[in-house]
């Protein structure tokens, strides 16, 4: 396999930048293998207890399969909402979709039930008060008896091992996973890191907006379930 050549970040415009970290994100997983990654996620923070009508909203849902996983385990009352047109035309079915910044939702107050965000809050580009801005709207938007789910990159032991890994050609040459993940994070070093090391204070914004339900830390991945305060 041919190594993917990572270009300067300097010497590119933002749509230069995200259209290179779209293009890795599509190859690092297929569009099956993305929606069974999602099923299976879903399966563990308690889907199987939500109403299967409840009104549902996925943030930063990127190419939709986070709502095609929700469609798939039988939920029909769905919204998306992220920045990316691109990204957006991947989608095919029912649910509405909003190109949006997840920063203002267009949503009224307490008018959703289930809000969920899978790997957005570490692309925004000015820590903390982008992703402080973004909570506070899921709060506005959340009914009271409503659920948040929050999944995205950790530091655990795990992730340090899946970056050792993906900063070595030989391993990135043989396994396109690899090579597409270091791509990803190339592109979106400025955030990603910046958000990997802020995890006291990304605890304590999750706090002031939310109470607890469950919350877990394992395979590089924080995953919070949480209701309105």
């Amino acid at each position: 396999m041919k190594l993917t050549k990572l270009l300067d970040t300097s010497t590119l415009s933002d749509d230069e930048i995200q259209t290179a970290w779209e293009e890795a994100y599509e190859r690092f997983e297929t569009q099956e293998e993305e929606i069974q990654k999602f099923v299976k996620r879903l399966e563990f923070v308690g889907q199987k207890d939500w109403k299967r009508d409840a009104q549902t909203v996925e943030l930063f849902c990127g190419r939709c399969n986070g709502i095609r996983a929700l469609e798939k385990l039988g939920f029909t009352n769905l919204e998306g909402v992220d920045i990316s047109r691109n990204l957006l035309t991947n989608y095919r079915g029912k649910a509405k979709l909003y190109q949006s910044d997840c920063r203002i939702l267009p949503f009224a107050d307490k008018s959703r039930d289930i809000i969920i965000l899978q790997g957005g809050l570490h692309h925004l580009p000015r820590f903390p008060d982008d992703v402080e801005q973004t909570l506070s709207e899921i709060h506005r938007v959340l009914r009271p008896a409503g659920h948040f789910v929050l999944i995205e990159p950790w530091l655990t032991l795990f992730l340090r091992l899946i970056h050792f890994l993906s900063e070595r050609n030989f391993i990135r040459k043989i396994s396109n996973k690899f090579d597409a993940f270091a791509a990803m994070t190339h592109y979106e070093k400025e955030t990603y890191y910046r958000w990997l090391g802020q995890q006291s204070e990304i605890l304590l914004l999750l706090k002031k907006y939310f109470t607890a339900i469950r919350l877990s830390k394992k395979f590089g991945k924080i995953i919070f379930i949480g209701k309105r305060k």
